[in-house]
């Protein structure tokens, strides 16, 4: 496996397992990952067999940490960041529209892009101590587009959004269960047979009835639409974005100047 990482697809059963194989660097994505797992979400599509998806990360440290920051390095302009965000709405798109249900399977970090992955799956189990959030604002400085917001404000709530976005906190596992974000927290020594049992449930119940479910959902999610190009492209293209990047990478903290 080369530095790029991988998502590879197994089934199962009538089960798919998507697993994001980067445990080195949390499982961060790079844009071969998100291509596997839009080739991994079209192989199930064209399985009439399978009928439940479970997404999980490698090596039991991480879900997904957000994308890789190599990606943004080549960043020049507020157009690269239009660009970035319309390219990964698609691949996010392509598990939120999958007909199957969908089970994120959390042990430890949900971050930025990971966080969204984990949030239009149709369910999130997770290991106690597991964090979801996106930490933007005294990480990167940028900003995510307004897809990902509606979605996350669908799961979440506006003041919780609001406590990940502004506060940028990491939020416990613990805290998300009350809302029904998170389904189950399992201990570790349990998840494997818990999302079996999930899954054995899922693949009872009559897969046109919940695909109609999750198609409906997903359309009332997307009813509102709203135009913020004009916000990506001032974030992407502040001088903030390139502090936030470059700090990051030096490990360094960011000076922000707000411009």
């Amino acid at each position: 496996m080369s530095n790029d990482g991988q998502v590879t697809l197994n089934i199962s059963n009538s089960v798919a397992h998507i697993t994001f194989d980067r445990p080195r660097a949390r499982n961060a994505m790079t844009w071969r990952m998100y291509e596997d797992m839009a080739d991994a979400c079209e192989t199930i599509r064209t399985r009439d067999d399978i009928r439940v998806a479970m997404l999980r990360g490698a090596g039991g440290k991480a879900f997904i940490a957000g994308t890789d920051i190599a990606q943004f390095a080549d960043f020049s302009t507020g157009e690269d960041g239009i660009n970035y965000e319309t390219r990964i709405a698609e691949f996010v798109g392509g598990v939120a529209s999958l007909p199957i249900p969908t089970v994120a399977v959390v042990e430890g970090w949900a971050v930025g892009g990971g966080m969204a992955i984990a949030s239009v799956c149709d369910f999130r189990v997770a290991t106690p101590g597991a964090r979801f959030g996106v930490p933007i604002a005294r990480t990167l400085g940028n900003c995510l587009a307004e897809g990902n917001l509606k979605v996350l404000v669908a799961t979440l709530g506006l003041p919780m959004v609001k406590r990940m976005l502004l506060l940028a906190d990491m939020v416990p596992a613990e805290e998300l269960t009350a809302n029904g974000y998170v389904h189950q927290l399992v201990a570790p020594e349990e998840i494997d047979s818990a999302i079996a049992a999930l899954a054995e449930q899922l693949s009872s119940h009559a897969p046109v009835t919940m695909d109609a479910s999750k198609t409906v959902l997903n359309r009332i999610i997307e009813a509102t639409e709203v135009e913020d190009h004009d916000i990506v492209d001032r974030v992407y293209g502040s001088q903030d974005f390139h502090e936030g990047v470059s700090a990051f990478v030096a490990k360094r903290p960011a000076v922000w100047r707000g411009r």
